[in-house]
């Protein structure tokens, strides 16, 4: 089976989706600026290599506590951004497309099954806690996770912002790093 490869954001989605359904959550539930302070923090200590992306992570998905409906509120949100899809994207997809991203699987499922795309590959997060599952969807464990999933695929083209796929780029005949709606060969 052929498949092309999609990193989500700031490849396909313009800007980070779940930092702007963190501030979009913000707007609709105002006691999630509670939790500011502690996600400022994380994002100082993995800055400093006291903990990790994923317990970062965790820290900043913990608002999810005080949202009383998260599926409500993700298509909500979708509503409103799904205008944030990247022309090129929307020009190039197809239904041979994964996506996979180290966002939220619960914030990107509905956008995916609306975009049509055969399949999403993400973290695995607790939408009423904020607690992986399983490790962050980052870097080498988007591979592991392709790998355990498809056996017997063959990757044409890979596209994402970072080098931090480098994992996923290396997979494909044809690999892309996206700024914008500009393609350069990776």
């Amino acid at each position: 089976m052929q498949v092309n490869l999609y990193d989500f954001d700031n490849t396909i989605y313009k800007g980070d989706s779940s930092t702007d359904f963190f501030f979009y959550s913000l707007m609709k539930y105002p006691k999630v600026i509670k939790y500011l302070p502690r996600i400022i923090k994380s994002g100082v200590l993995y800055k400093f290599k006291r903990i990790n992306k994923t317990k970062m992570k965790e820290n900043i998905f913990s608002f999810l506590e005080v949202i009383p409906d998260v599926d409500n509120l993700v298509s909500e949100f979708w509503e409103s951004h799904s205008c944030y899809i990247k022309d090129f994207y929307l020009k190039k997809r197809h239904n041979k497309d994964i996506i996979v991203s180290a966002s939220p699987e619960f914030l990107l499922k509905p956008i995916t099954d609306e975009l049509k795309v055969m399949d999403l590959i993400a973290s695995d997060v607790n939408k009423k806690t904020g607690k992986f599952n399983k490790p962050n969807c980052y870097g080498k464990e988007k591979v592991i996770r392709l790998n355990k999933k498809y056996k017997d695929i063959k990757v044409n083209e890979s596209y994402s912002d970072s080098l931090s796929d480098t994992p996923i780029l290396k997979l494909a005949k044809k690999a892309y790093i996206v700024k914008g709606n500009k393609l350069t060969d990776f």
